[in-house]
């Protein structure tokens, strides 16, 4: 008896907080602050086309050491989520660099104020964070990203490109381009084929 008093006042007090929300709303419209806030914090159409590549994923990688040398090709697996309610996904890759095993973590995401994408990577490689920002050219269907990573040797920050391609919705393309003696050379690709989560 004692617990149904307790759910009718919860649902009372639910109904009464509900009523004052919406009445509250009608009386006093969001600010351009407060638009701007709902705005920034709700998925969109470029969250949802991260969101769709979330599964399982077979993965082969090339890494490329120096402009036409012969790339060290390995296998490996990703597994991607789509996380805090479709606005991030993460990857976590596990492979083979210079056949040194690699895990890696990355997480990307759309800002809906700047109107690109983010992107963060972490590996055990190294201890830097790589960061890059990007933008997505619906024409070839990729995101195409502009960003930094940490040189050891000179201990500083060197720029990259990078390019992912969603060549359809069970394969992927990851392209790394550096910058060596002035001259842009392509230093790494993964290549992403979906093992569950098919379309």
């Amino acid at each position: 008896m004692k617990t149904n008093r307790i759910l009718t006042a919860t649902l009372f007090i639910s109904l009464l907080f509900t009523s004052f929300t919406l009445f509250a709303q009608e009386e006093h419209p969001m600010s351009p602050e407060q638009k701007a806030w709902m705005n920034y914090m709700t998925p969109g159409e470029m969250h949802k086309l991260l969101a769709k590549f979330a599964g399982t994923w077979k993965t082969e990688s090339k890494f490329w050491q120096q402009p036409g040398a012969e790339p060290a090709v390995s296998e490996g697996t990703a597994e991607v989520e789509s996380i805090l309610g479709g606005r991030y996904l993460k990857s976590t890759l596990h492979g083979k660099v210079m056949n040194m095993p690699m895990e890696g973590i990355a997480l990307d995401g759309y800002d809906n104020a700047l109107g690109k994408f983010k992107s963060v990577w972490i590996d055990n490689m190294g201890t830097g964070i790589s960061t890059a920002v990007g933008t997505y050219d619906k024409k070839s269907n990729s995101i195409k990203y502009s960003g930094f990573a940490v040189d050891p040797v000179s201990k500083k920050e060197v720029p990259f490109k990078s390019v992912v391609k969603f060549v359809d919705e069970n394969t992927q393309l990851f392209e790394m381009y550096m910058e060596q003696d002035g001259k842009e050379f392509k230093s790494f690709e993964i290549v992403y084929k979906r093992v569950t989560g098919k379309k």
